[in-house]
């Protein structure tokens, strides 16, 4: 009774119970797939920020993401004064055991340390209303980074590791989809800078390149 009683739980047996239904409910019928043209052709210049480098993904990591595709990259802000790390990935099923590994497993599997998470808000062109992401504040010794990502799924936003679960069971079965994309954005915080200016400057990388990830993603 007291596992009953305990919030995640019950959160965790909800999600399994969501797993196995949408097991049951597509298992039988063909998954729609959508065409998605390679993350490589993502802009080289987007909203002023220009690409400085190329990262490609080592082999075990590309083994154990399991991605249909990838896009590693750095980033210069329009003044030069800033670096920034961009990943895309994206899974065209989640049906045989792919998935997004959330960056609250990955980065202190990598030695960094959680130090804050909250979600934010942030304005981008083309939407109404804010999208919501995750912001997480990481270090490693001295070295700290903010660390700014979502899940995309058919122009949806989605920032909860929970709702995204919920939404791949509600979109397997209503549209026979379950691909997805993950988007991080890696802020370095540089000496003597407060966390909250190299936030900031993730913000406004989200801005000028969202409208460019709107348009590759599919919908």
């Amino acid at each position: 009774m007291n596992f009953l009683n305990n919030k995640f739980a019950r959160v965790l047996t909800l999600v399994l119970l969501l797993q196995g239904a949408t097991y049951y409910a597509v298992a039988s019928r063909a998954e729609q797939t959508p065409t998605l043209a390679p993350l490589a052709i993502f802009p080289q210049v987007s909203g002023g920020w220009r690409t400085t480098k190329e990262i490609p993904l080592e082999k075990e990591v590309l083994d154990l993401l399991k991605a249909d595709d990838t896009l590693n990259r750095e980033y210069l802000s329009p003044q030069g004064t800033r670096r920034i790390n961009f990943l895309m990935e994206f899974f065209k099923t989640q049906r045989n055991g792919q998935a997004p590994h959330s960056p609250k497993n990955c980065l202190p599997g990598s030695g960094y340390e959680p130090l804050e998470t909250h979600a934010l808000p942030i304005a981008v062109p083309g939407r109404p209303e804010p999208i919501v992401v995750n912001a997480y504040l990481v270090a490693r010794g001295a070295e700290k980074s903010v660390v700014l990502y979502w899940y995309q799924s058919h122009n949806r936003i989605i920032a909860s590791e929970y709702a995204a679960k919920f939404w791949l069971v509600m979109d397997a079965i209503r549209y026979r989809r379950s691909d997805t994309a993950m988007v991080r954005v890696v802020v370095p915080v540089r000496e003597s800078e407060a966390p909250a200016d190299a936030m900031a400057e993730g913000v406004k990388f989200v801005q000028a390149v969202f409208p460019d990830i709107a348009r590759q993603l599919p919908t």
